[in-house]
């Protein structure tokens, strides 16, 4: 058997939220498919799923998640507590879970 090439991975790319939001803009027309938009601008359909939730969220409509501006002050906070806000340990019902308090 031959050995099998391997394909690199591609580089991981970050995009701009203004074309993020045309990317949702032609999802929500309806003309296309999300999987077919993914496509024509050679993007993972995940990744534009993704888009299309958290604009959602954004506009408030959506499953309840972050809206962009916890988000990105999760991220201000390198995802960790320190200075941005506590952990606080939440014992409802049978597990354990750590929710984030964020001082406003």
């Amino acid at each position: 058997m031959e050995a099998m090439e391997r394909k690199r991975p591609r580089a991981r790319r970050s995009f701009t939220a203004e074309f993020k939001a045309e990317i949702v803009a032609l999802c929500q027309q309806g003309d296309r498919s999300v999987g077919q938009v993914a496509r024509d601008f050679d993007l993972t359909e995940t990744a534009v799923r993704e888009w299309v939730r958290q604009a959602e969220r954004d506009a408030g409509t959506g499953d309840g998640g972050l809206i962009s501006a916890d988000g990105r002050r999760w991220q201000r906070c390198g995802g960790r507590t320190g200075g941005c806000g506590k952990m606080s340990r939440s014992s409802s019902g049978p597990r354990l879970m750590w929710v984030m308090v964020v001082k406003r």
